[in-house]
Parts: C-alpha cells; structure tokens; sequence
C-alpha cells in the first residue's frame, strides 16, 4: 500500500521480548492519548517472549482496531524494528520500546504537528531514565547514568532545547520515505541498531529536528546484574557501529583499553611490587572519583541512594562497556 492510500496518520513500531512487566502501561497510556485511535495502526513485534508478554499485547487489540502481533523470530531489536516497519503503511513512523512511560498525553499528536510544522524527516527525543514509580537504587542509576562519568559527553538524550539536530543518540520518528533512502534496521546490531540507523540518517543530509515535547521516559535496570548485561551489550555495538562506520573515537575505546590495563597491571603486580604499588594508586584514584562523584551526585539530588550505590553502579557502567566492547573484538578477530 503507498502511503497516499494508508488510512493512518501515524504508525508505532514497538519490538518486545519478556516485557510483561511494562508492555500493559505502555499501551495504556497509547490508548489514553489525545489522538483518533482509528488514524493509528500499531505492530508489536514479539522477539519469542517466554513471559506473557505476547497475551497481554493481544488483549489491546479490542482497544486498537488496527493492532498486529507478529512474530520477531531472530528476537533482535533492530529485526523487530524491521518487521513493523514493513507492515505498517502510515507516512510516520515512530519507533517505541515496550517498558516506555509517556508523560504528556498530547505525544502521539505532537509528533505529527512537528513533522508537518518543521519538514524534518526524522524527530529526535529526549529520553530520560525518570519514570515516577522507580525505586531508590534505580533513582541512583539514572542519576549515575545521566552524570557526565556515567554517560557519553555530548548526547542530547537528557537535553531540553529544540532545532535542528545530529540524530544519532536520539531519533526515533521518521517518514516513510527516510528507509527507501537510506534502507532498513542493520540486523547484525544486537544493540545500537538505532545509532547506526540514525547516523546514516544523519549522512544522508536528512534534516532531523529534536523536540522536548517528544520526552519519554525510560525505566533504568532494577538489579547490578542486569545493569552489567545492558552495559555489554551496548559496548558490542559500540564497537561493532565505530567498525562499520570507520570511526574511531577516543571515548568509545577508552573504557576497553582501561580494562585491558587494569587487567594487566594487575598480573603484573604479582610480579613486581612497583606494579604493585602502582595497580594500587590507580585502584584508589578511580574509587576516590568514583566516591566523589557519588557524593555530589548524593548531595545535588538529596538523595542517599546515590552514595550508598554509586560506587557499584558507575564501576558496572565503565567496566560493563569495556568487557562488551572487548568481546565484540575478540568476536570479530577470532582472538579467542
């Protein structure tokens, strides 16, 4: 179907897997947004859930007319994405994680307002990790997170100013035409397919426009371990957009090179006690900033839990990424 024959303003590309826990609120706050339901067709791509999320995305269908439940059998984001683009025909296309918490209910109808006011072809967001109902130790991974030590210098994901903007951190709205210009999700990305995707969009010359009406609000990882695992993931394809795109950061390989450096240094030291003693000074400098920076943190949100987790979550955050961004290397190398 061409997009002069869609019957729908606005299509919502959601891929899931086992997200039971928040797939119910978010489609609920779709549902209750200011916007015609019958202009709106939306596709829960489900990447093989064991959980329930799958019954509870096909319990809405009695709300949403048009809502499709289809299978992601390669269970990746970035195949998920694919899937619902090519099954929705709407001229915009806004691309929507399954555990999102929307703040303004006028959301859906500012995304096409902007696309029609501003020309873009693609809509960047903020998206900070703020949801209202989160606990104390997620409250200190969001504040951990949207520090300058716990995230990349220069994303526009906590920003609150609106123009013209690079995309590659935040796009997440985009016109139909934007894939047969610049193609689909590369589904080799088990991460960051959406950073690769934007920054084709963004070589392409495409004008993307950044908006804080878009604001969404995502939850932050509930457990240490599971903070690890995102963290992994996202230095896999760290590395994996810096190889295919040719792009050598000093930011994204530091966090690599300072685990092979504390790794070594640290066998080193059995061997020879100025190493020693130098694994030693390096230890206590980190922890000192990582201290540090948890107390300000504690003290600028009057927050205890930053203080009392910070010095677990900003180790997680760092080392998390370097071993991720490791083995993607070891992965494309065959060094193991």
């Amino acid at each position: 179907m061409t997009n002069g024959e869609s019957k729908y303003d606005l299509a919502i590309v959601m891929p899931v897997r086992n997200e039971e826990k928040f797939i119910g609120q978010t489609l609920d706050q779709i549902y209750l947004q200011d916007f015609p339901m019958d202009h709106l067709e939306i596709v829960v791509a489900d990447g093989n859930s064991t959980d329930r999320s799958r019954e509870i995305a096909e319990s809405f269908k009695p709300r949403f007319g048009s809502l499709k439940v289809l299978d992601n059998p390669r269970a990746l984001p970035s195949s998920g994405r694919n899937v619902g683009v090519k099954n929705t025909t709407a001229p915009y296309i806004l691309v929507l994680d399954g555990h999102t918490y929307i703040p303004s209910k006028n959301f859906l109808a500012d995304i096409v307002a902007i696309f029609k006011e501003t020309g873009a072809d693609c809509l960047c967001r903020p998206q900070p990790l703020r949801p209202p109902d989160i606990n104390e130790f997620q409250q200190a991974v969001a504040s951990c997170r949207g520090s300058a030590l716990g995230h990349k210098p220069g994303s526009e994901i906590y920003s609150e100013t609106e123009g013209v903007a690079d995309p590659t951190s935040t796009g997440a709205m985009y016109r139909r035409e934007v894939f047969e210009k610049v193609g689909y999700f590369d589904e080799e990305f088990d991460a960051c397919e959406d950073v690769d995707f934007n920054h084709r969009v963004h070589r392409a010359g495409l004008k993307s426009w950044l908006s804080p009406k878009l604001r969404v609000l995502y939850y932050p990882r509930s457990t240490l371990q599971g903070l690890w695992r995102q963290m992994n993931r996202y230095g896999m394809g760290r590395f994996k957009y810096a190889r295919k795109h040719q792009i050598f950061s000093p930011v994204q390989w530091f966090s690599a090179a300072a685990v092979v450096a504390i790794a070594l240094l640290f066998v080193l030291s059995f061997a020879s006690e100025t190493i020693q003693s130098l694994f030693e000074s390096l230890v206590a400098f980190y922890l000192l900033i990582v201290i540090g920076f948890s107390l300000v943190l504690s003290l600028r949100e009057k927050r205890l839990g930053c203080l009392l987790f910070g010095p677990l979550i900003f180790p997680t955050i760092h080392f998390g990424l370097g071993v991720g961004f490791l083995k993607a290397v070891f992965d494309r190398y065959k060094l193991r």
